[in-house]
Order: structure tokens, then C-alpha cells, then sequence
């Protein structure tokens, strides 16, 4: 049950997603993540105890940010309900399935979250722009998409799709930093390179994207990602916005009990495989 402080606590989150732009220095970012990663833990305690089902969608060039977004999603929910999928090229038997088929297997139960982290909107996309679908495969994934997404919501479960935006200079400054980093080399692939070459293809294609499936029901949220910190603050504050949930009465507060007691001879250190300590902390 949902306490007076907790409706108080979601109302006011509603009116900051609402307010005017604040600018922060990166000290007050970090304290205002953690702020908002705190209630995304409440969120997530509410769609379990109520048994509701959210499924949230990034989308978005390369270097928009997705990957960065969702990291800071997750970082304090438990992942026994919260769950990232990003699926890998489909294989030879799931090229014939139904194409939405290898997607649907991945939607949440009660009282779960998952976040995909690139879509069925794939066809729409790269799939489009680069040939890897049949022109009759994308107009019947257009027509479709929304009665599919329809029928989601209709099963009660909750739909969120976020765009992520980024501009052609600073997506330019990005790709160099990926190929010169060798922790961010791997997110640089052969269809990178292609996306780069083809940027016009990919926004047309978006553009008729949102055509079809930018629905008053299930509509797209565009999130400007130029500038990665205030992109994961906005797109929080407003996933937290639209997500009905309540701060809950917690009445199974946890005490810790005493410790037990009793004689017991443990083995000898010299017995284990210790992994050598190659450094220590000092502190500060």
C-alpha cells in the first residue's frame, strides 16, 4: 500500500520532469542520479508488489548513448526482476520464424522490467537501410508494428519507447573516441561503418519509422543525447514520470539477528588458494 509520503514523493517527481531545464555542475549530476536511481528502486518495488509488467525500448544512432542510459538504469536494481536483452544476429531458424516471434520471447512476467536495448524496430532500421529484409518484410513490419504494440498494452503490459538523438558532429567525435580507446573498440563494427556512410538513409528511415509508429497511445520520446549526462538525467526523470507508481509501506523491516556462537576449529589459512595480494588501499 502506497504511503501519503510516497504519493507526495511521486508527485513531485512528476512536476521536476515537468519544469524548466536546471544546469548543473558534474558534482550536483552525480548527486542527482543517485537521487533518481533511488526511485527507480522504488519503481521497481512497486511493479513487483502490484505484479506489473514494463517494458522500455532505446533506440537511437550509434553513440547516442543507449548503453550509458541503461547502465545507470539498472545499477542499483535487483536482477532477479529487472533484465537487459540485446539480442545478436538472428540465427538461420529464427530467420524463419514470425519476425516478432524471437522479441515476444523476451517479454516480462508479472513484476518484471526489461529493457531492450535495440528492438524489433531493428527492421525499420538497419535491416532497412541495409538490405537485410525484403522491401514486402518492412511495409508488413510498418503495418503491423502498431497492432502488435496495441495488443502488448492491451495484455496490460506497460510500453515506454525512447529515441536517442544525436547530432552528426558530436556522433564524428564519438566514433573517434571508440577507435582510439581499446575498452570501446568493440562497440565499433562493420555495420558502423556502413551506418557513417549512409547517414541520410538511416534518418529517412527513422523519419518514416515514426510515420507509422508514432502512435497517441504508444508514442516515441525523443531524447537529445549530445551531452551524455543530462540525456540519462532526463530520460530517468521522465521514465519516472510516466511510470504510475507509489513509494510502498515497507512493514518487513529486517533485523539482524545475533551472530551464532559456538566452538568450531576452522582450517588454516595456508590451506586455501589465496590470490596474491598485488595491492592494498590506503586510506584517505
Amino acid at each position: 500500500m502506497a504511503s501519503p509520503a510516497g504519493t507526495a514523493a511521486r508527485t513531485a517527481e512528476i512536476m521536476r520532469a515537468m519544469s524548466a531545464p536546471v544546469e548543473l555542475t558534474v558534482k550536483q549530476y552525480e548527486k542527482e542520479l543517485l537521487r533518481l536511481q533511488t526511485e527507480l528502486v522504488y519503481m521497481q518495488e512497486w511493479i513487483v508488489a502490484s505484479g506489473g509488467r514494463l517494458v522500455v525500448l532505446f533506440e537511437g544512432r550509434d553513440t547516442a548513448g543507449k548503453d550509458g542510459a541503461i547502465k545507470r538504469i539498472i545499477a542499483y536494481l535487483n536482477p532477479r526482476s529487472c533484465r537487459v536483452v540485446a539480442l545478436p544476429t538472428p540465427s538461420e531458424r529464427e530467420k524463419s520464424q514470425w519476425y516478432f516471434q524471437r522479441y515476444a520471447a523476451h517479454l516480462p512476467a508479472a513484476g518484471e522490467i526489461v529493457l531492450f536495448d535495440r528492438s524489433w524496430y531493428n527492421r525499420a532500421g538497419v535491416e532497412r537501410v541495409l538490405g537485410f529484409c525484403t522491401d514486402g518484410q518492412y511495409e508488413e513490419f510498418l503495418r503491423f508494428c502498431p497492432l502488435f504494440e496495441e495488443a502488448l498494452m492491451n495484455e496490460g503490459i506497460m510500453l515506454v519507447k525512447y529515441w536517442l538523438s544525436v547530432s552528426d558532429d558530436e556522433q564524428e567525435r564519438r566514433f573517434e573516441k571508440r577507435l582510439s580507446d581499446p575498452r570501446k573498440r568493440w562497440k565499433f563494427s562493420p555495420i558502423d561503418v556502413q551506418a557513417r556512410s549512409r547517414w541520410v538513409d538511416y534518418a529517412e528511415a527513422k523519419d518514416r519509422m515514426f510515420a507509422y509508429t508514432d502512435t497517441e497511445r504508444s508514442p516515441w520520446f525523443v531524447v537529445e543525447g549530445d551531452s551524455k549526462r543530462a540525456a540519462r538525467l532526463n530520460l530517468i526523470s521522465h521514465l519516472l514520470s510516466i511510470v504510475p507508481y507509489e513509494r510502498l509501506d515497507r512493514d518487513d523491516a529486517l533485523t539482524l539477528p545475533p551472530r551464532q556462537e559456538r566452538r568450531y576449529l576452522r582450517p588454516p589459512k595456508a590451506t586455501e588458494h589465496l590470490v596474491p595480494a598485488r595491492y592494498t588501499i590506503r586510506a584517505r
